[in-house]
């Protein structure tokens, strides 16, 4: 519009040029002014507060519970790698629950262990000396009950004579014929790979092939069934609008159950071990990547499939020559990163029994072997970097 124009309609020439910003200026000096903003704050503080006590927040709890996590937090920085087969010197007496006292042992030469009592009760406190020990050398304190179980008393060291002394509490354990030992420490051996890496390595292996089996059954069933998810491509068929919508239903269904709810399902069918992991992981994995894989369908190119329909080829043709090159790639790059999931997923369902390392993993947190359960972790966190790190290099190379 002209200034001529603006004036004609009874205007100055820049009230037209000013009223787009005037009317921002307007709207931005109201907006907090709208009664719709103060009360969705209000709504939004009324959920999180009540959010805040569903959920039992509780932030100094954190503070109040640190020490219970510390020997943990702890063995994390110390995981039961290494262990050195260190030469030991060693002695036992006899402690019996009840009124019967063990025979008295003859004396013989070299390192002997002596108890302040050799019979009791429950709660007794029994003071333990040693002598004819190496000097200056640290050992432990052990109780070994009736069937050979054994629990830590006492740390001792022993002085320049060779002798020690540590008092313990007679603990609760069943049977009534104890054994009090001591083991010192007389020596470094040479540094060798623990029992514990060895275990957790294999039940590692075990993991990572039960995803592998898993996402390998996932992908068997999900591709042909994602083709009958996708809707470009059963919307033109006889009853494909009933076969889209059946399909996607079953995928939303099974996907909606955790693969932890699964494994407790085929764990109880068909019993503990791996084989219910991969039944779980493989169920959970055919709903997932069947609806990754149909949206990768849907998403594709119309041009090539309506130029391959134009020259009369069959249904089995277009899908061969127009939707499979185009959804290969992202195929492929779906199905590693399930695998990687896998991976992870398989470290939970081992809780439930359904094998990996997380049954381990398990065992150690219950008996309280922090440095093992470390162990544990810290292989799962290497093992995933080092899976996340190939699926990488994977993709970049074939998608």
């Amino acid at each position: 519009m002209t200034p001529s124009a603006a004036r004609a309609r009874g205007g100055p020439a820049g009230a037209v040029a000013s009223a787009p910003g005037g009317l921002r200026r307007r709207r931005g000096a109201v907006w907090y002014r709208s009664w719709r903003l103060y009360a969705g704050a209000a709504v939004a503080v009324a959920v999180y507060v009540y959010g805040w006590q569903v959920t039992q927040i509780r932030l100094g709890e954190l503070w109040r519970g640190a020490y219970l996590i510390a020997p943990f937090a702890s063995a994390l920085a110390s995981p039961d790698v290494f262990v050195r087969d260190n030469p030991t010197v060693r002695a036992a007496a006899p402690f019996y629950y009840g009124g019967e006292s063990p025979p008295a042992a003859p004396a013989a030469p070299g390192p002997a262990l002596r108890l302040s009592r050799a019979a009791g009760a429950i709660g007794d406190r029994v003071t333990a000396t040693g002598a004819g020990f190496p000097p200056d050398r640290s050992g432990v304190l052990w109780w070994e009950n009736q069937i050979g179980q054994r629990q830590r008393l006492a740390a001792v060291t022993t002085d320049r004579a060779g002798r020690f002394s540590a008092t313990f509490t007679a603990p609760e354990v069943q049977g009534t014929h104890n054994l009090v030992s001591v083991e010192i420490v007389t020596g470094a051996g040479p540094l060798r790979l623990s029992p514990t890496f060895f275990v957790v390595l294999s039940r590692m292996v075990e993991t990572v092939f039960l995803a592998l089996m898993g996402t390998t059954m996932g992908v068997v069933f999900a591709v042909p069934c994602s083709f009958l998810g996708a809707k470009n491509l059963t919307g033109h068929i006889p009853g494909g609008r009933g076969v889209y919508a059946l399909t996607r239903t079953v995928f939303n269904i099974t996907r909606s159950i955790e693969a932890l709810v699964l494994a407790i399902i085929f764990t109880v069918w068909v019993g503990l071990g791996p084989f219910a992991g991969v039944l779980a992981l493989g169920v959970h994995s055919i709903a997932s990547l069947g609806k990754l894989y149909s949206e990768a369908i849907e998403s594709i190119e119309t041009g090539p499939i309506e130029a391959i329909v134009a020259t009369g080829a069959s249904t089995l043709q277009v899908v061969r020559y127009g939707v499979v090159p185009q959804i290969v790639p992202q195929f492929i790059a779906f199905t590693i990163y399930r695998w990687d999931i896998n991976v992870r997923f398989s470290t939970v369902i081992g809780f439930v029994g359904g094998g990996g390392i997380g049954f381990v993993l398990q065992q150690y947190i219950n008996l309280l072997q922090w440095r093992q359960a470390a162990t544990a972790l810290w292989m799962i966190a290497i093992v995933v970097a080092a899976l996340d790190y190939a699926s990488a290099v994977v993709r970049e190379r074939v998608v």
